[in-house]
């Protein structure tokens, strides 16, 4: 072990993921670092709310990213990722574009800092971490959010978190090309332990609400099913949303969004919209209201209220959203039925990825074995599982 190696052992205890990573740092660069810890997310209720201007309920998880990072006193910014064994330089005053997906991050959070008047200099970075990939985590919001905070630490820019988080959300855009909205650069910068953060996202104005049951754990199934159709049907909500919002206009000029429109207000001109679309905009507005009333059962620490939303919550998109998928039904009927279960919904896009479930923690071990057996036998496929529970959100980890 190293001289440096020894000193930061000393100050603080590492886990295995960052030790793994100090120790990258020092074999490839030869210096000392700072330390990130960038966690990735679960959104607990509110699924296809968020571009139409409604309500979310994410919160941050102990799967995450670590990243080491220290000003290397040249003009470029070298960076290799761990997990891919890879690296990549870049000029810091002539960024080109990567070939290498996981650069295009840092890449692109390095030319939006400067787009907003910043000037960082050259730095080294080392990254990896525990986030499943593909999983529906956020594993880049994570990336994005280290680099950001990394930066911020070394060169003083003085951004706040929710500037970073809008910087984070156009890197997406403009250098990965992808129209994301701000829930997960959002959470990855604010997210708190033991909270749950409801975010307006028309506004950008967020609160955080109790999540302190220690006896529950959040428990993750992965349908193990590519989101295929998750971008193109994606748009197509998304128009259909717009449809119903332009028919109501007509009537209440004000209206900018479904967020906008009261249940009274949609009923009453059903007869004017395809019954497709009535039950696209029947579902936004249900939901809206079912994080709001996610929020009051954690004020009361009524878990069992919590769940049942969740159940509502993956009702309406199986029948009214129609953004679910046969396997996904079938992780949250087999979860339905097993001691500890509190609540199980599909998270996410739809048409794939995960399914999200509270499950008491004496239980966990025998949900998962239920759930892996009983998805073998029902779909034909194997299903990935991850436990986990309720973290900070990013954050330079002390010496």
């Amino acid at each position: 072990m190293s001289t440096a190696e020894v000193n930061i052992s000393q100050n603080f205890k590492m886990t295995k993921l960052e030790k793994k990573i100090h120790k990258q740092f020092i074999t490839k660069f030869e210096r000392e670092s700072i330390l990130i810890q960038s966690p990735g997310r679960v959104n607990l209720i509110g699924e296809h709310t968020d571009y139409n201007d409604g309500f979310v309920l994410p919160a941050a998880i102990d799967k995450t990213i670590v990243l080491a990072i220290s000003p290397n006193n040249l003009t470029k910014i070298r960076a290799y990722s761990v997990d891919m064994e890879e690296s990549e330089e870049f000029e810091i005053d002539n960024l080109h574009e990567s070939n290498k997906h996981w650069a295009k991050y840092i890449k692109g959070a390095v030319s939006e800092v400067q787009k907003e008047g910043h000037h960082p200099r050259g730095f080294d970075v080392v990254f990896g971490g525990d986030i499943p990939i593909g999983a529906g985590l956020s594993s880049s919001a994570a990336l994005e959010g280290a680099v950001l905070v990394g930066m911020e630490e070394l060169f003083g820019f003085g951004l706040s978190r929710s500037e970073m988080a809008k910087i984070g959300q156009r890197t997406e855009h403009n250098h990965v090309g992808v129209k994301c909205g701000i829930m997960d650069q959002f959470i990855n910068l604010h997210g708190q332990e033991n909270k749950v953060l409801k975010l307006d996202c028309r506004s950008l104005d967020y609160e955080l609400f109790p999540f302190e049951r220690d006896d529950i754990k959040i428990v993750l199934c992965n349908s193990k099913v590519s989101h295929n159709l998750a971008d193109s049907e994606y748009n197509v909500r998304r128009a259909q949303c717009e449809k119903g919002m332009e028919i109501l206009k007509k009537y209440k000029p004000e209206i900018q969004n479904l967020r906008d429109v009261h249940m009274e207000l949609l009923q009453v001109h059903k007869d004017e919209m395809s019954e497709v679309v009535f039950r696209r905009c029947k579902y936004v507005l249900e939901e809206n209201q079912r994080v709001h009333d996610a929020c009051n059962d954690l004020k009361k620490n009524d878990f069992e209220a919590f769940g049942k939303r969740m159940f509502q919550s993956h009702e309406g998109l199986r029948q009214d959203y129609e953004v679910s998928c046969k396997e996904l039904d079938v992780l949250v009927d087999i979860a339905r039925d097993q001691p500890g279960l509190l609540g199980s919904r599909m998270m996410g896009g739809g048409f794939g990825g995960c399914t999200i479930n509270l499950v008491e923690e004496e239980q966990v071990d025998s949900f998962t074995e239920t759930i892996r057996k009983k998805y073998k036998d029902k779909v034909g496929k194997e299903t990935e599982i991850y436990v986990t529970q309720i973290s900070s959100g990013a954050k330079v980890l002390e010496r």
